[in-house]
């Protein structure tokens, strides 16, 4: 067995367990039912099923016998699912980050749960029908020399898929500088005013921008270098290469629950809760805000 292949599998089951704490948190606290949290709870559903496609590729590989076309192909496909829902959700937290500091007075009353549902709904099917490619026809199975190193993936498809993520992860950027650039404003408009409310909010936005930098940043450093990898690479190049650049990748969908859902004080309050039974004074004290999420 490869060791590779043992850490991948490793990994999967640490963030399979660890997104299931998370959506368990978010399903049974009645309170974290606001459109954020579904969003949040979108991602953990994508590194969730990403961590049992880590799960599932390795029993594919090694527990089933005789190999199967079907399960290798299905296994690929779930991945691919997944990831692409992990991206597109945090495309579309960015999206809210910006929308509540954009429309700050009216964020609250704008957004509807049915629309974020609607939306995650049509994200969701957006990427499971990528995860469908790879069996209608986007494999290499009968041409092995055609593989990329996302093996079933041929090489010309993988390249479609670098490319894709590499505009999204752009597109996250641009909104992130309009983030920056709004809050800015916001922090030279709040030192003029001096104010406890206003001190109250900069302090807010300050916390916004920080988990965003974070949640990006780490994003960037795990996935980038994997699709650039897998822009110009092939099924030729050692699998050491690829085994080096998928491992931080898969190690992303283990950091963002920690970066992001539990640095939240209402997913924190309800960890408290269902763990001891009481919730520690600095968070039952800390009202929410809509830069908490």
């Amino acid at each position: 067995v490869n060791p590779w292949d043992i850490a991948l599998c490793a990994t999967g089951t640490a963030v399979a367990g660890e997104n299931a704490l998370v959506l368990a948190v978010l399903f049974y606290a009645r309170s974290l039912r606001a459109p954020a949290f579904l969003l949040i709870g979108s991602l953990a559903a994508a590194d969730l099923l990403a961590g049992l496609g880590l799960v599932g590729n390795f029993a594919v590989r090694y527990l089933l016998r005789p190999p199967s076309e079907a399960a290798e192909l299905g296994a690929a496909g779930l991945l691919l699912a997944a990831f692409s829902a992990s991206v597109c959700s945090l495309l579309a937290i960015t999206v809210d980050r910006y929308l509540s500091l954009y429309n700050a007075l009216t964020y609250h009353s704008e957004r509807a749960l049915g629309f974020t549902c609607a939306a995650v709904l049509l994200l969701w099917a957006l990427c499971a029908g990528v995860g469908l490619l790879p069996l209608l026809g986007w494999n290499c199975l009968r041409d092995q020399s055609a593989c990329s190193v996302l093996r079933p993936v041929t090489k010309d498809n993988a390249a479609v898929l670098a490319v894709t993520f590499l505009l999204l992860f752009a597109l996250m950027m641009q909104l992130y500088l309009q983030i920056c650039k709004i809050a800015f404003r916001h922090a030279q408009q709040i030192a003029v005013q001096h104010q406890f409310i206003a001190a109250a909010q900069a302090s807010s936005t300050r916390k916004g921008l920080s988990t965003l930098s974070l949640i990006l940043g780490t994003f960037a450093l795990c996935w980038i270098p994997f699709a650039i990898y897998s822009l110009v690479a092939d099924s030729s190049y050692p699998a050491v290469y690829t085994y080096c650049l998928a491992l931080p990748a898969a190690a992303n969908s283990l950091l963002n629950p920690i970066i992001y859902a539990f640095r939240n004080p209402d997913i924190q309050k309800s960890l408290w809760l269902a763990c001891c039974g009481c919730v520690p004074a600095a968070l039952s004290a800390r009202p929410r805000t809509s830069s908490d999420v």
